[in-house]
């Protein structure tokens, strides 16, 4: 049995650049976006300052934009909500930075507290409700850029008939 290790026998990776992927400069993996999205979220500086709040509608900002994507910032006071929606033909990620959001799918209801990530396909219907009693604020990332938002109304959907607050998945 040879006691050799891997790196022994392979050499360092460092050392053959061709074996190491290129750095991209925006991101086109879903884990790319994931990251995106955390790296934004980590670097108050790049957003704190942006957010404002608005009684009559949820506050929204596109913070970022680059080939085939975008990342919006958004407010929402207690009782806000998007309604039950898809993203048309856009994936996306979202990402809770302050406060607690609320996500409501045929599947059941989840609190999303400050760091929480959901990544989403196109398609995927939700609903995401401010139910706490503070302010949250959320990041967005849309690939390809949101274009549409069709908005649904479904009888049968844990979103249309679960008490807020209430945690069912």
């Amino acid at each position: 049995m040879n006691s050799d290790s891997d790196l022994q026998i392979a050499g360092d990776i460092l050392e053959v650049p061709h074996l190491l992927q290129v750095e991209r400069e925006h991101p086109a993996t879903v884990a790319e976006f994931v990251g995106l999205a955390r790296s934004i979220a980590a670097d108050r500086s790049q957003w704190e300052h942006l957010v404002r709040y608005d009684a009559a509608s949820r506050w929204y900002h596109r913070l970022r934009t680059g080939p085939g994507y975008e990342v919006w910032l958004l407010s929402w006071v207690p009782g806000q909500g998007s309604g039950l929606h898809d993203h048309g033909r856009s994936s996306g990620v979202l990402t809770v930075l302050d406060g607690t959001l609320t996500e409501r799918t045929e599947r059941g209801t989840r609190a999303l507290r400050a760091g929480a990530q959901r990544v989403f396909a196109p398609g995927y219907t939700h609903e995401v409700v401010n139910d706490a009693l503070e302010s949250a604020v959320s990041l967005h990332v849309y690939y390809p850029g949101l274009t549409e938002m069709p908005m649904h109304t479904a009888p049968h959907c844990e979103a249309a008939r679960t008490e807020p607050g209430a945690l069912t998945a």
